[in-house]
């Protein structure tokens, strides 16, 4: 029997499981849809037991029972609701009363708007020939010849005839009453059911869904749960609050202004506002058609749209953050596609739901590893670390965006920081994927490329200057102390670097292995460069046998050697063999900006007299400027194996 490659295993193992994660999807995506009549009471009762969880809670802790404290608050919780729903009735019912009184007026506005247009456009002129073909064509036929004499009898008018249905009884009244009540009726009556066994039972529920979530690992279930919990119970007490303050400012604004039925469009006003982004425009809606309608002028309907171009600004912009702190965690085309996918299953009701809903999922997709794309799509996390996102841009030359991003960090830190933190980073990310075999020779020199495009880019960018924080001075000796005690001096000597370190190049940067470290070496010679000291960088093959006898190292000081591909200590021992005899006198600075631990880089340099080893680019500058002060004798450049010890601690 042949065995399949391990490769095309894993293939179809992975082919499976996308497969059977689709499956799963159009599953779950079916029950929400055919069993939407019984889990929309279900979801809504969930969601108001969040809502008044922490009213229970606070009546507890006034010492009443629990049943007691249900009790209160349902009751409390659904008066209120029936209240507002039998007042948006009684508004409604008197509206409709009033518009026949508003027919007339809204008739001339809407005249009046079309003598505004141009009433002889084009398209005006169309319109109203084609109105006149229209009734032409529907007039009778008075040119019709009558019957001539002796041509027959003519044929008799057919004798219309009316049906008429028997008066209903009262059963029948009191069915046709009853039948379009009984679906909200039952939806109600679901709900309340539920909120109360839900508010009831809620600790029960909770270990239930701990067991069921998994009893194994309950410190992340745990989390997940009170995550769950305190951002759902904290989103929707700080909507309901902030959106029925914005009812009753835009029901009072309006009755001042003088629009009937103010209270029906405040209460329309909050809650439309659950809906994201669009609601508080859509409640905007009838209350200036009807501003219209009641207004002998313009004057009343630019009131209400200037009360509501200034209070949904000011609650969505200045109160929002603010309460809201880090928001609900949704990345605002989630918001989006979570409100049409929940319109699309469950109506208007799912509409109102999306938000907290899809806040579910995302947090669920946080504590649950096979869910993880859930928190991917939807939470509001940036998709790709820096490092990342500026790797993905050299992968796809494109390094505008790389700047971009650059420019964005630099706002906040300096130039070094930027390199470490972010572009260093990233090679590291190119060189992980060269060892796996994924980087070719060509894409490797475009990612070089791009590092040196960047790096021009910023050749003209300054620091903003702050002033250095203040530090207790040493009290030691030790090798670290004295490299602290020669940047103190450096930063409080006004004069600049000697003449030789600047007019000459007195630095040498020298990639150590390959392309990824000439992009190191590239960033080492820059942020020399704007330290006032002279610097220039060797190819990536500088070292190798053809080229290492052509190597210039007159009036050479100090040798960085930069590395961010995982050296051995032997290619570093080879590596500073050939410099020490190019450059016997220089200084050789390791630079070791690999992910990997570099025991390996201390241990090589046992043996190497005048030579040091730094991790970082911030430490790279330090050392330089550290060697160039001792040029001028005021600090002893630091012994390159003392350093290799201080790196150590």
């Amino acid at each position: 029997m042949l065995e399949l490659p391990a490769r095309r295993q894993s293939g179809f193992a992975d082919a499976g499981s996308a497969l059977t994660t689709v499956l799963m999807a159009v599953v779950v995506v079916s029950a929400l849809y055919f069993g939407r009549e019984v889990l929309v009471p279900i979801a809504l009762a969930v969601l108001m037991s969040f809502v008044l969880a922490p009213l229970v809670r606070l009546l507890q802790s006034w010492f009443l029972p629990r049943l007691v404290a249900v009790a209160i608050v349902v009751l409390v919780a659904f008066g209120a609701i029936f209240s507002l729903g039998s007042l948006m009735v009684s508004q409604v019912n008197q509206l409709a009363g009033d518009l026949p009184r508003y027919q007339s007026t809204l008739r001339e506005k809407i005249h009046s708007l079309r003598a505004a247009t141009a009433a002889t456009s084009t398209l005006e002129r169309a319109s109203e020939v084609l109105q006149d073909l229209s009734s032409e064509l529907d007039k009778p036929n008075r040119t019709a010849t009558p019957p001539l004499a002796g041509a027959g009898p003519v044929p008799a008018k057919p004798i219309p005839v009316e049906v008429r249905q028997p008066d209903p009884g009262a059963l029948q009244t009191l069915v046709a009453l009853i039948t379009p009540l009984i679906h909200p009726l039952a939806t109600t009556g679901i709900v309340v059911i539920f909120v109360i066994f839900i508010l009831m039972q809620m600790q029960d529920l909770r270990n239930r869904l701990v067991r069921l979530a998994g009893s194994q690992d309950l410190q992340r279930t745990t989390a997940a749960i009170d995550d769950a919990g305190q951002r759902l119970s904290r989103l929707f007490l700080t909507q309901l609050a902030l959106n029925a303050g914005f009812g009753v400012v835009i029901g009072a604004g309006l009755w001042v202004i003088g629009v009937p039925s103010a209270a029906l469009w405040g209460m329309l006003a909050m809650i439309l506002r659950f809906v994201p982004y669009i609601g508080a425009a859509i409640s905007a809606i009838l209350p200036l058609v009807l501003a219209a309608a009641v207004g002998p002028d313009w004057t009343l309907v630019l009131w209400t749209a200037a009360l509501f171009l200034v209070v949904e600004p000011l609650l969505g912009h200045v109160l929002e953050p603010l309460l809201y702190a880090h928001g609900t965690g949704l990345s605002p085309v989630a918001v989006i596609a979570s409100a049409t996918f929940w319109t699309w299953l469950w109506g208007p009701i799912g509409l109102i739901l999306a938000t907290p809903l899809t806040i579910c999922l995302v947090v669920l997709g946080r504590y649950v590893d096979r869910l993880k794309f859930l928190d991917v799509m939807f939470g509001d996390e940036p998709a790709l670390t820096p490092a990342e996102l500026v790797y993905q841009r050299m992968l796809a030359r494109d390094p505008v965006e790389a700047a971009e991003q650059a420019r964005n960090f630099l706002k906040q830190k300096p130039l070094v920081a930027y390199y470490d933190e972010v572009l260093v980073p990233g090679l590291r990310l190119a060189q992980a994927d060269a060892e796996r075999g994924l980087l070719d020779d060509q894409r490797t020199a475009r990612i070089r490329d791009a590092v040196a495009e960047i790096i021009d880019d910023l050749s003209t960018h300054e620091d903003k200057s702050e002033p250095p924080p203040a530090e207790e001075a040493a009290t030691d000796e030790t090798p670290l102390a004295q490299i602290k005690k020669a940047e103190e001096v450096l930063d409080k000597d006004a004069t600049t670097v000697p003449e030789q370190w600047r007019t000459k190049q007195p630095v040498l940067c020298i990639p150590g292995l390959g392309l990824l470290d000439e992009a190191a070496a590239l960033m080492v010679a820059q942020l020399i460069e704007r330290e006032g000291i002279g610097a220039r960088v060797e190819q990536a093959d500088a070292l190798s046998i053809s080229r290492i006898f052509s190597l210039d190292t007159k009036d050479v000081a100090l040798v960085c050697l930069c590395y961010v591909e995982d050296a051995t200590s032997a290619q570093i021992r080879y590596a500073l063999r050939r410099l020490r005899r190019k450059a016997p006198d220089a200084y050789i600075l390791v630079t070791m900006l690999g992910a990997a631990a570099n025991i390996e880089a201390r241990e090589a340099l046992q043996g190497f007299p005048n030579t040091g080893v730094v991790e970082s680019l911030d430490e790279t500058v330090a050392q330089v400027r550290t060697a160039a002060s001792g040029q001028q004798d005021r600090a002893p450049p630091p012994d390159a194996n003392a350093l290799a010890r201080a790196a150590s601690l």
